[in-house]
């Protein structure tokens, strides 16, 4: 199978979105070796646009670098999953809160929303959703916390589309998304985190069960 594009205005970007696409969609499975001179050649390309999107990927979370190994797609098993989504329960409802706090229209995010319902594929599906995600938690008003959300939104996905692939649920999850839209619209900040971090503990709940594990506690629990 040959990528290779009549034109493209960056090579290096090319190869970049189109390795991440066929990660996201489980083209390329967890675990398999991505081989620079392979891909080179499938892309038409040198192996330096290969490598610099290699690199880039690694720096994301999808591709894991080894002196040993060379590279891999990142696997995702249960303490991956876990560790990602602590990072969100523990930031992103609260980014959230602030954000409607702020009184920041909405419309990105329903707009999100209408993308992920016409999605052609997982890829496509989960790329929408982490727009949604992030139209939300943007105008929280604290640029920090928006580049540490950022960090992980790849692994998310990564997470997300090998969740999928096992128990395609992501009607449920959309459902839930239209009610986090709709408290936001309504200006209930403190409902659209409540519904957020539900959201996102339940699906790690469903995807990535932990033995013995205790129930995630929102921060309002923490507090009582």
């Amino acid at each position: 199978m040959s990528f290779a594009p009549a034109s493209i205005p960056s090579r290096t970007q090319y190869v970049l979105d189109t390795v991440k696409h066929a990660i996201l969609t489980g083209g390329l499975r967890p675990g398999q070796a991505l081989v620079e001179s392979e891909l080179a050649a499938q892309f038409g390309v040198s192996k330096t646009p290969v490598r610099e999107a290699l690199k880039t990927l690694a720096g994301t979370g999808l591709v894991v670098m080894s002196q040993y190994k060379g590279v891999t797609v990142r696997t995702v098993d249960t303490a991956m999953a876990h560790e990602v989504y602590d990072v969100r329960l523990l930031l992103e409802p609260e980014a959230v809160r602030r954000s409607v706090r702020r009184s920041a229209p909405p419309d990105a995010a329903g707009e999100a929303l209408a993308k992920a319902d016409a999605a052609a594929d997982r890829a496509e599906r989960s790329l929408a959703n982490r727009e949604f995600h992030r139209a939300l938690y943007l105008p929280c008003g604290n640029p920090m916390l928006v580049r540490m959300l950022d960090d992980v939104r790849d692994q998310a996905a990564l997470v997300s589309a090998v969740a999928w692939a096992a128990d395609p649920s992501w009607e449920r999850e959309a459902a839930e998304h239209r009610e986090i839209l709709r408290l936001a619209a309504a200006g209930d900040a403190k409902g659209a985190a409540h519904a957020l971090y539900d959201h996102i503990a339940a699906f790690l709940r469903r995807a990535f069960p932990q033995q013995g594990s205790a129930e995630p506690r929102s921060p309002e629990e923490d507090h009582r």
